[in-house]
């Protein structure tokens, strides 16, 4: 009985480590509101069948979920091992989402790509932006860029709807 409590207790601090670590990279895991990006996607970016959406640190995979029942396929990048897997069991039957567990600065994007989504620690949005702005100029096309709660400074939006920016980033020369 000893045994079971210690290896229960030893699961728990695994979960809660990795949690931990991935949140002192700059990867918090704050759940989006499933309604209100329904609603701010619709006035932002309508989705279609010819959208790749991307969402860095996909977390629980909320956003993923609403992207491919507005037609995208999705990818979702998420640094913790944890969330990851629940997405991969989650989604086992929806053959338009997917995740990679790693970091999204070493993730380069697919040809396919069109949008970009991201719930960030304000520090990391200009990073971000910088990291969106390279794959587009890699790729050489525009992409968008859905920021939820942070604004960039460097870019003025296209479209604003409640806490969500739209960005258009274009490839440098």
């Amino acid at each position: 009985m000893e045994i079971l409590v210690f290896i229960l207790i030893g699961i728990i601090l695994i979960i809660v480590g990795i949690f931990l670590i991935t949140s002192l990279t700059g990867a918090p895991y704050v759940p989006t509101l499933k309604k209100d990006f329904e609603k701010a996607l619709k006035n932002l970016y309508p989705l279609s069948n010819k959208d790749l959406l991307i969402d860095l640190g996909a977390g629980d995979g909320v956003i993923l979920d609403v992207a491919s029942k507005s037609g995208a396929k999705t990818l979702g990048i998420e640094l913790n091992p944890i969330l990851a897997n629940i997405i991969r069991f989650r989604f086992r039957k929806n053959p338009k989402v997917s995740v990679k567990c790693q970091n999204f600065y070493s993730f380069k994007f697919p040809k396919e790509t069109t949008i970009v989504y991201a719930f960030a620690v304000g520090i990391h949005i200009e990073p971000i932006y910088r990291k969106i702005q390279k794959e587009a100029t890699r790729l050489k096309k525009p992409l968008y860029f859905i920021s939820n709660a942070f604004e960039l400074k460097s870019l003025k939006p296209e479209k604003k709807a409640g806490t969500w920016y739209l960005y258009k980033i274009t490839p440098e020369k």
